[in-house]
Order: C-alpha cells, then structure tokens, then sequence
C-alpha cells in the first residue's frame, strides 16, 4: 500500500508543479491580480507554437495530476481488494 501511495504522491506533485508553472505564465495576467492560476487563457494574435503547447501541456498536467493520483491512491487498492474477496469466496 505504501508503494502506490508514493507513486499518487510523485504524480500528484510532480504533475502539480508543471501546471503550476505553467500556470503562472499562462493563467496570471498581472501579479498584482486577485485571480492568479485562475484567469481564463488569452492568447494574442502572436502566439507561437510553443504558446499553444504551453496551455495542451498545462491542461494535460492538470488532468494527469488528478487522474495519476485516483488510479494508484483509490482504483488500485480498490481492484486488488475487490480481487482478494473473489479468491476468499473461490477458495
């Protein structure tokens, strides 16, 4: 159990702090701002490429930061629990 926990763990920091940098660049409109990591993405008209990877890769840090963390901290403990039952009952 402790080793799923620190892999959810390592995914859900590790995802965490990519959005969160990424965040800052694309979701912070000024520092002195009450809506930091929050604001809507406005991209301007000269947008590069690296821009327009910049917000795919904050939206697929954010999600991979929640989906990472459920699998080993709630799904994978729940299937082989669920597992260890079917064999107590078959056996």
């Amino acid at each position: 159990m402790a080793d799923e926990f620190i892999k959810g763990l390592g995914i859900f920091t590790g995802a965490g702090l990519a959005w969160m940098v990424l965040a800052g660049w694309y979701r912070t409109p000024s520092f002195e701002s009450e809506q930091q990591l929050v604001a809507p993405v406005e991209l301007s008209d000269s947008a590069t490429m690296f821009d327009s990877l910049g917000v795919l890769l904050m939206d697929a840090f954010f999600w991979f930061a929640i989906i990472g963390a459920l699998t080993f901290w709630v799904l994978i403990p729940v299937v082989r629990q669920a597992s260890e039952a079917i064999e107590e009952r078959a056996g």
